[in-house]
């Protein structure tokens, strides 16, 4: 009985060496990498994400005010979104060893604001889940790439377009009640667009900050 309890301790120390090693490799390996990037690709990355998330994150958040969620639930929403964002896009890239980023569907949430209305927090979680395994059986399934095969490019960027166009007019709209926030940062965006295009938003953004 001893000798079983000694080997089954002896196996337990074995397996957590390795894991510890396994996680010193992995770690080791990411750090070697992001130390043997460029700067202006580590900066292409940021703007990527930060685009993705200026852009799209208070869509992301009015959908969830639509389904009815409370301040602290779209919090954690959001946080629970950029972590597993990030562990999938860093787990994927070095996987495949090509670059994969991962995010958050900007035309399926605006979809969801419209879509959303009149149903309750825990029956627009169902929604959630359904579509995600439909989501997951398109990629398993190749049903996707055999559907934009068939709808033609013109008509899925219509489609995009008139789901998106409300919240493009809505940015206008803002003009009237706070003109010197909105029309500096589109004037700072229109001027920096033209000069370095990879810094617009990031100046847009500052000058917002300043203002505000």
């Amino acid at each position: 009985m001893r000798l079983l309890r000694q080997n089954g301790s002896l196996s337990l120390v074995r397996y957590n060496g390795q894991m510890l090693r396994y996680l010193y490799v992995i770690t080791h390996e990411v750090t070697m990498r992001l130390f043997s990037i460029p700067p202006p690709t580590l900066l292409a990355g940021f703007l990527a994400v930060l685009i993705g998330y200026a852009s799209s994150a208070a869509i992301i958040w009015q959908a969830a005010i639509v389904a009815g969620a409370t301040t602290a639930q779209i919090s954690g929403w959001m946080t629970a979104l950029g972590l597993a964002m990030g562990v999938s896009t860093l787990t994927l890239t070095l996987w495949y060893r090509v670059p994969v980023l991962t995010a958050w569907s900007t035309p399926g949430a605006a979809l969801l604001v419209t879509g959303l209305q009149g149903l309750t927090l825990n029956e627009a979680i169902g929604v959630f889940i359904v579509t995600n395994v439909l989501i997951v059986l398109c990629g398993i399934t190749g049903l996707f790439a055999r559907l934009m095969r068939i709808i033609p490019h013109s008509l899925a960027a219509a489609m995009l377009a008139g789901i998106l166009l409300r919240f493009g007019l809505q940015a206008f709209a803002s003009l009237d009640g706070q003109f010197t926030l909105c029309g500096s940062m589109l004037l700072v965006w229109l001027a920096t667009r033209a000069v370095a295009p990879r810094y617009a938003v990031i100046a847009a953004m500052i000058i917002g900050v300043v203002i505000r």
